[in-house]
């Protein structure tokens, strides 16, 4: 377990990948309702 290993958050680091245990960031990133409604204004 360590960055070797595509599961763990080390490795998804290691990798440059997300998933589950490494989401994007949740400040960045806007759902996709919001992007439409600021996009009809």
């Amino acid at each position: 377990m360590g960055k070797g290993d595509k599961k763990t958050r080390k490795g998804k680091i290691a990798m440059g990948s997300y998933g589950k245990t490494r989401p994007h960031d949740q400040k960045k990133t806007k759902p996709a309702e919001a992007v439409v409604a600021e996009e009809k204004k």
